[in-house]
């Protein structure tokens, strides 16, 4: 199996979320990321999916998706013509006796301190999924309170848009 990124432009409206996302769950693939946001027209919001999955029953699922009425478009991104980012927040231990160490290792993956607290640190940090994983493995030594991470957000590199052509403006 393979990881799958998939950008799904969808009518913002209610319920089309659970649709595709039921779509999957009914056809037993498991949503390994999801992130869902409004587009720079506030009538379509983008939804990105990571799957993992075998490419034939994958491509099943792509057609039964464009047959739901509020889908406007799909795309799979493929991480050699694209941009992907997660978000990551992370509550680490950092008396003042580790403090240093844990802002060294915030400076080398260019992270940064959004909430200082008498015994911890919030730190922001966004990437790709294995330089969060690296950032989390170096900071696991220090003691992780909390974290919460966000799913995978993509965008295709260059000039062209998916958000483009006639269909996508009169939605």
């Amino acid at each position: 199996m393979t990881m799958h990124t998939l950008s799904v432009l969808v009518e913002n409206k209610p319920g089309v979320l659970a649709r595709v996302s039921g779509l999957f769950s009914r056809r037993g693939f498991n949503i390994d990321s999801l992130a869902v946001g409004e587009t720079e027209n506030p009538d379509v919001s983008r939804i990105t999916i990571v799957v993992n999955a075998e490419s034939s029953p994958l491509e099943q699922v792509t057609k039964q998706l464009n047959k739901l009425v509020n889908v406007l478009k799909i795309v799979e991104l493929d991480s050699s013509v694209s941009v992907a980012r997660e978000l990551l927040l992370v509550k680490v231990r950092a008396d003042r006796s580790a403090r240093a160490q844990v802002l060294e290792t915030v400076n080398l993956f260019r992270a940064r301190v959004v909430d200082v607290a008498a015994d911890t640190l919030t730190i922001e940090a966004t990437g790709t999924p294995d330089k969060l994983d690296a950032l989390l493995r170096d900071l696991e030594p220090f003691g992780i309170k909390e974290m919460v991470q966000s799913g995978l957000v993509a965008i295709g590199r260059g000039s062209r848009a998916i958000t483009a052509g006639p269909a996508l403006r009169a939605a």
